[in-house]
């Protein structure tokens, strides 16, 4: 076995335990207020959030760049370190949408307006996807203590910053609080305005950080589990297809329903690998050999090799090739999928619907049998690694499993500007926060230029204070300024 992948199966063993409550169920130790948490003995882990970017609707041209730019960040991927990119479909929160979104009443006799307004935009929000995605990456390392994981994540988190920029992305260090308020919205969902937590208050009282975000209830059946009054089922991808394109991701996670979905990346150093791969080829060439040896050694000297030994022979090259003139690397990954749902039909159902996707990608799902919980914490962005379906993959190949989707703008305060094309999430655009707010309204004629002029300026008379100048040649807006 590639000593690197031995080490850490070797590290990464630990004797089990039954959980004796919910809180035992959650594999985290201990949690410092940077946002560094130790999962294991000597095992540290932190989260970083990154942004989405405008992968889908990208011209051709930019989608290569893009996927080339993703390229480099897998290859700089740490080999001493497991690595876990996680998308976290969560659902829009309402009180929070309303505080956020709503424009407030001011009582000074245009109230009714601002109920109408408010209106259409719950309707409209009602009638979106209301699915929020958020991704993370979550890189977990074995450290002889705090001090030295801190020095790491330092240097770690510096070259994920530089290479996300270069994607056109934003990322940023998660804090314990926002951690944990993540793993808190998908164990208690529906409940996410009830956190509250404050690390220094909880030391203070000799309080567990798990007692504000573990559920009710965990009970672990042979295929599925319950958390509190929810249903879940972790998945695994098992067959891969010999191509994949690049919006499989996307369209597993385009389900409408809150689910977690991490792949685990192991990178393999460059000279291991070629060891390995030259070995398997070795081994290859002499099965070839001995066949030849026997099909002489009967008088048959015009036998062609068997497709199968030929093939094996065709790709080992080529993943030779790739390793040492195409600067790929080789690495380990296992895609898991955590999907919840109210009640057990609607989860089967919603399982149903995954591998349907899955299987229009000739790729091959399965439920995990009596791993829930083990697929569970590999799912979830803690940083653990339990299910040990992995998968070698050149970096061409991971970085087909694209996580980039689509950008959402809702900012708070923010304008109404339409639907997203791709989410179908509302647009909401605070021009206040941009470096300028400036803006054009183009588009061809009766496209609806004037309305969405009107529409601005009807909200800028109900949620702001500011003077509107209007220079009107055609005198479009007497109405609405009367």
């Amino acid at each position: 076995m590639i000593k690197t992948l031995s080490n850490i199966f070797k590290q990464d063993k630990e004797k089990f335990v039954i959980p004796k409550g919910v809180q035992q169920a959650i594999p985290i130790q201990a949690v410092w207020a940077d946002g560094i948490f130790q999962i294991g003995r000597n095992k540290f882990a932190r989260t970083y959030k990154f942004v989405d970017i405008n992968y889908a609707v990208a011209s051709r041209e930019d989608k290569e760049a893009m996927f080339l730019e993703y390229s480099e960040l897998l290859n700089s991927f740490d080999s001493g370190a497991t690595t876990k990119i996680t998308i976290n479909n969560r659902r829009l929160n309402k009180q929070d949408f309303e505080k956020a979104i709503l424009i407030p009443m001011q009582e000074d006799g245009l109230d009714l307006y601002r109920k109408e307004y408010n209106a259409m935009l719950l309707e409209k929000a009602t009638g979106a996807n209301s699915i929020v995605q958020e991704k993370y990456v979550t890189v977990s390392v074995y450290k002889k203590s705090i001090e030295e994981a801190r020095t790491y994540f330092a240097r770690i988190g510096t070259d994920l910053v530089s290479h996300f920029s270069r994607l056109g992305s934003k990322c940023v260090e998660m804090d314990a609080t926002d951690k944990l308020r993540a793993l808190h919205d998908f164990y208690r969902t529906g409940e996410e305005t009830s956190f509250r937590f404050d690390l220094s208050e909880t030391m203070r009282k000799g309080h567990s950080f798990k007692d504000f975000i573990c559920p009710d209830s965990l009970e672990f059946e042979k295929d599925h589990f319950r958390m509190g009054n929810r249903y879940g089922r972790v998945l695994f991808l098992r067959e891969y297809a010999s191509y994949i394109k690049d919006n499989m991701i996307a369209e597993l996670t385009d389900l409408s329903r809150n689910l977690m979905m991490s792949i685990d990346v192991i990178p393999i150093p460059t000279d291991e690998a070629v060891r390995e791969v030259e070995n398997r080829l070795l081994g290859v060439e002499t099965n070839i050999t001995n066949w030849q040896r026997k099909q002489n050694a009967n008088n048959n000297f015009s036998a062609v090799v068997p497709y199968d030994m030929e093939q094996q022979r065709k790709e080992s090259k080529e993943f030779l090739d790739d390793l040492t003139t195409r600067d790929q690397r080789m690495m380990f990954a296992v895609l898991t999928l955590v999907h919840t749902a109210d009640t057990k039909e609607q989860l089967d159902a919603d399982t149903d619907t995954i591998l349907t996707v899955a299987r229009k990608h000739l790729c091959q799902f399965s439920t995990l049998k009596y791993q829930q919980m083990d697929g569970l914490n590999t799912a979830l962005p803690i940083g653990h690694r339990k299910i040990n379906a992995l998968r070698t993959l050149t970096t061409e190949s991971l970085a087909v499993l694209m996580p980039f989707r689509v950008q959402e703008i809702m900012d708070e305060g923010g304008i109404y500007c339409g639907e997203n094309a791709i989410s179908h999430n509302l647009i909401m655009c605070n021009k206040a926060k941009l470096l300028n707010p400036n803006s054009f309204l183009l588009g061809v004629p009766g496209s609806g230029k004037s309305f969405s002029a009107k529409m601005l300026i009807v909200f800028l008379a109900l949620a702001t204070g500011d003077d509107i100048l209007i220079c009107d040649p055609e005198r479009e807006v007497r109405q609405e300024v009367a």
